[in-house]
């Protein structure tokens, strides 16, 4: 059977504080977004949605399938992965969700994560898939995190947030549902809780 969920990998920022490309950083022998794909690709999820914007130049000279996938859907470790670009990433990062979200098919939940959070154990992940709600957010030792699972009851709404309005950010709409339509799942994982976004936290993650 089909899994009706797929994911949502933002990868639009400018890296500023990292000072280079989060997603093109090297791990393993790999880029680190190509490392996120691997860890998806253990899931049970079969569709990944990429979203590019500041940079993405440098994500197709990098890795060139990513341009073909702008086009249509590429296979890639048994996933279906697509390429989105917001051509006005200025806009902020929700923006880029937007206009991801456009391409997704409305029956679908989505879970979200950043390029600079890792993806956490499959087992873990696969848990935070199968819990039906509205919105499912993992949390580590009291302290909520990603990737977020997000029925498309809750996610088309987010298409029509005026990015001009002060209430243009993910966090600032989960606050808007009613807590019994939001399921936390307790994880084991502390990559849930982790940024990635300079060059010491990287390397002190390199390390553990």
């Amino acid at each position: 059977m089909k899994n009706n969920t797929v994911f949502v990998l933002l990868a639009g920022g400018k890296s500023e504080r990292m000072g280079t490309d989060k997603g093109l950083l090297k791990f393993n022998d790999t880029y680190w977004i190509l490392e996120q794909l691997n860890r998806i690709s253990e899931s049970t999820l079969e569709e990944v949605y990429i979203g590019l914007g500041f940079n993405s130049q440098n994500y197709f000279d990098a890795i060139p399938w990513f341009k073909k996938a702008l086009v249509d859907f590429v296979s890639y470790q048994n996933l279906n992965v697509k390429v989105v670009l917001n051509k006005n990433p200025e806009l902020g990062t929700f923006s880029t969700l937007q206009t991801v979200l456009k391409e997704v098919s409305s029956s679908s939940s989505i879970i979200l994560n950043h390029i600079d959070i890792p993806i956490l154990k499959t087992s873990e992940l696969n848990k935070i898939i199968s819990t039906e709600n509205d919105v499912v957010i993992p949390n580590f030792e009291g302290k909520n995190g990603h990737p977020i699972k997000m029925k498309s009851a809750f996610w088309t709404r987010l298409i029509n947030v005026k990015t001009s309005e002060k209430d243009a950010r993910l966090d600032y709409q989960l606050k808007k549902i009613n807590p019994i339509n939001i399921s936390i799942v307790e994880v084991f994982d502390r990559a849930v809780i982790l940024n990635l976004n300079t060059q010491k936290e990287w390397n002190s993650y390199l390390e553990n």
